[in-house]
C-alpha cells in the first residue's frame, strides 16, 4: 500500500492511499499519516489495520494534485523540530568509488593511503550484513536537519547563497514513528533527495558535516511496509525541455554493503533518537551523482527521482537563497 499527505480545499490534510497503479482515496478522519501511525504504534496494531478500521472515502486525484503544488511530504510532524532529517552513507555497492572519485584516491591505493571513504566502505563489506543474533560495523552518519528542512514534492529544493554547489542524491529514506514507549517503528520507505554540497565536501571531508546542512525532499508516497531487496529506478535531471542527466538508481539489500537493519540498529542504538513522539526520516545512501558525471546544476534545474514500485516520481526544481546578513546581537 502506498500512502501520501495532500492539502484539501481548506487547508486540511488529506491522507490517500492506493495499492501501487491503483486509484487514490482519502482516509476518513485521519488528520494526517503521524496521527494514523502513532495511533497503530501505541495500540499494537498494524498502520495497514488501523487505515482499514478508519474506512476510505472520496477519490483522490494525484496528478492533479502534483500539478497544482498540493503534495506535502508524506510525513510530517505537528511540531517541525521533532521530525529529524538524517541518513548514512557508503552504503551501496559503487557508492565508495563514487565518492572516492570525489577524494582523488583509488581502491587498488596501498592501505595507508587509503581515503577514510574507502575504509569505510571496506568496514561496510566485511560487516554490514551481520548475522542474525550478531550486531554489524556502524556506518558512516550525518545529519541535514529538522522538519524545517523537509521540501515537499514539487516544493524547491533551496540551495544557500553561500553554498558551492546544489546536488541530487537519489535515495531510499526510512521512515519511523517513536512509540509512547519509546520503540521505533518503522512505517516504510520513500524516494528521498538527500539534497548535498558536494564541492564544498571535495574541499575537505571534515566540510562533511556542512555539506549535509540542506533541505531534503522525500516522497511523494510512502511504501508501507519492508523495502523490495532489488530497486531499480532511474534518476535524472532536467534543464527547460531537456534531459541532462540521466542514469540508473539502484538501491535495496541486493545492491548494498549493509542491510537495512544493520543501518536502522545503529541509529536508533542513541536513546536521543527514541524520544516518545518524533518521526524520523533516515536516507539510507546512493551510489549515483550527477556530480561524479561532471555535472554543474544551475537555479531552475529540475531534479526527478523515479522507482515504479514507489509510486510517482519525486520532483524537486533547485532555487539559489538570496544573500543574508547574518550578525549575533549582545542582548
Amino acid at each position: 500500500m502506498l500512502i501520501s499527505q495532500i492539502k484539501g480545499s481548506n487547508g486540511e490534510i488529506v491522507v490517500a492511499v492506493r495499492e501501487p497503479g491503483g486509484t487514490a482515496k482519502a482516509v476518513n478522519n485521519a488528520g494526517s499519516v503521524y496521527a494514523l501511525a502513532m495511533e497503530a504504534a501505541n495500540v499494537g496494531k498494524s498502520l495497514v489495520s488501523v487505515i482499514e478500521a478508519h474506512g476510505l472515502g472520496d477519490t483522490v486525484d494525484l496528478e492533479q494534485a502534483y500539478a497544482e503544488g498540493r503534495f506535502l511530504p508524506p510525513m510530517t510532524h505537528p511540531d517541525a523540530a521533532h521530525l529529524h532529517l538524517t541518513g548514512t552513507g557508503l552504503t551501496h555497492l559503487g557508492s565508495a568509488a563514487t565518492r572516492d572519485s570525489m577524494h582523488k584516491k583509488t581502491f587498488a591505493a596501498a592501505e595507508e593511503t587509503l581515503t577514510d571513504s574507502m575504509k569505510m566502505f571496506k568496514m561496510g563489506l566485511e560487516s554490514g550484513k551481520p548475522k542474525a543474533g550478531e550486531k554489524g560495523v556502524q556506518p558512516e552518519w550525518f545529519y541535514k536537519g529538522n522538519g524545517y528542512g523537509s521540501a515537499a514534492p514539487g516544493a524547491p529544493l533551496i540551495s544557500p547563497s553561500f553554498a558551492l554547489d546544489g546536488g541530487e542524491e537519489p535515495e531510499m529514506a526510512g521512515i519511523y514513528v517513536i512509540a509512547e514507549d519509546g520503540t521505533p517503528f518503522r512505517i516504510g520507505f520513500a524516494l528521498s533527495n538527500e539534497f548535498s554540497d558536494h564541492v564544498t565536501e571535495r574541499q575537505n571531508y571534515l566540510y562533511l558535516a556542512h555539506s549535509k546542512l540542506r533541505p531534503a525532499s522525500f516522497g511523494p508516497e510512502i511504501r508501507i511496509g519492508a523495502a523490495p531487496d532489488d530497486i531499480r529506478g532511474t534518476s535524472r535531471i532536467m534543464r527547460g525541455d531537456k534531459v541532462i542527466f540521466e542514469k540508473p538508481f539502484m538501491s535495496g539489500e541486493a545492491n548494498m554493503s549493509h542491510t537495512f537493519a544493520n543501518l536502522e540498529y545503529h541509529h536508533f542504538k542513541y536513546g536521543l533518537f527514541r524520544v516518545p513522539g518524533d518521526v524520523h526520516v533516515h536516507m539510507f545512501g546512493t551510489a549515483t551523482l550527477s556530480f561524479a558525471e561532471g555535472i554543474k546544476t544551475q537555479e531552475g534545474d529540475v531534479f526527478e527521482i523515479e522507482v515504479a514500485e514507489f509510486g510517482l516520481p519525486l520532483r524537486n526544481p533547485l532555487k539559489i537563497d538570496a544573500e543574508e546578513e547574518i550578525a549575533v546581537r549582545q542582548l
